[in-house]
């Protein structure tokens, strides 16, 4: 009897643990994990499939499970700062845990790994795109007139726009994109926010992540743009943007927002262009260049 109630309560502190799965999300990083004897699994589909299912079963246990990402290279970097063999599973379960904590990671919803694994490379990109921009901000120092943070004094200016924005915008849900080009590569942030008709309802870190962005673009003086589309129920969407400046936005007209949405990037070919959305110019953002633009 003592035995059976042993095990009974076994099952139910094992519904109390939360655990973690690094994932090996492309066939690329599967194939450099190959390289430790210890690392059993020789098909990529294969191991998806027992992932999966291991995900499934856990799940229909009471168990909650969060998925990373498993990046072999920052494994073996990880490996050689601890002075661990990387060909050892207690190697990994080590490197899991400290990316559960640190990385990119997703709940395990019940939904398909093949829909799951995208989502959790979005959030990777996501995640790097942030701390890169952040690193870049952080980099500028204190401009050599004034003084004043160069990279906090723009991160306070494009929360300001970002603000100007949402409250001139037309009601119903909003879906902004901010991208930045410049060396090595263009920076790209993404915010949606929903309009329930009473408040609008936003994720406080992709606002964040969207603000640090823009904040490199007035800050660094990089090409780059804004638009946003808004999105009622009975209404055409509309569509508007802006050209980044290093003082803050310079306003599209209709054409150009016409022409950017309706001109293949890579081709140049004409696309036709969705029905029932209007591509407009922006309203005014009652903003004036600042006094203090840091372009001293």
């Amino acid at each position: 009897m003592a035995h059976t109630d042993n095990r009974t309560m076994r099952r139910v502190l094992h519904r109390e643990i939360a655990g973690t799965i690094g994932l090996l999300t492309d066939e690329h990083d599967f194939r450099a994990m190959r390289r430790y004897r210890t690392f059993t699994f020789a098909d990529h589909a294969t191991y998806l499939k027992q992932v999966e299912s291991l995900l499934r079963t856990r799940a229909l246990q009471g168990g909650h499970t969060t998925v990373a990402l498993f990046d072999p290279e920052e494994y073996a970097g990880f490996c050689r700062q601890k002075g661990l063999d990387p060909d050892n599973a207690s190697s990994r379960t080590r490197f899991t845990a400290q990316i559960a904590a640190t990385g990119p990671t997703l709940p395990y919803d019940g939904r398909p790994l093949a829909d799951l694994v995208p989502a959790l490379v979005d959030e990777a990109v996501r995640r790097a795109t942030w701390e890169y921009a952040t690193t870049l901000l952080a980099r500028l120092g204190a401009c050599t007139t004034c003084g004043e943070d160069i990279g906090r004094a723009a991160f306070t200016r494009a929360a300001g726009l970002l603000v100007r924005i949402l409250d001139t915008a037309p009601p119903g849900d909003r879906h902004l994109v901010c991208s930045v080009t410049g060396p090595p590569e263009t920076l790209i942030a993404a915010l949606h926010i929903a309009d329930d008709g009473a408040a609008l309802e936003l994720d406080e870190t992709e606002a964040l992540e969207f603000t640090t962005v823009l904040a490199v673009g007035l800050a660094t003086e990089s090409p780059g743009g804004l638009v946003i589309r808004a999105s009622a129920p009975d209404t055409p969407d509309q569509v508007y943007g802006w050209r980044l400046r290093a003082y803050g936005l310079e306003p599209l007209t209709a054409g150009e927002v016409f022409d950017a949405y309706c001109t293949d990037i890579e081709s140049g070919d004409l696309i036709s262009p969705e029905s029932n959305v209007d591509y407009c110019a922006p309203p005014d953002l009652g903003d004036e260049k600042p006094a203090q633009g840091h372009q001293h």
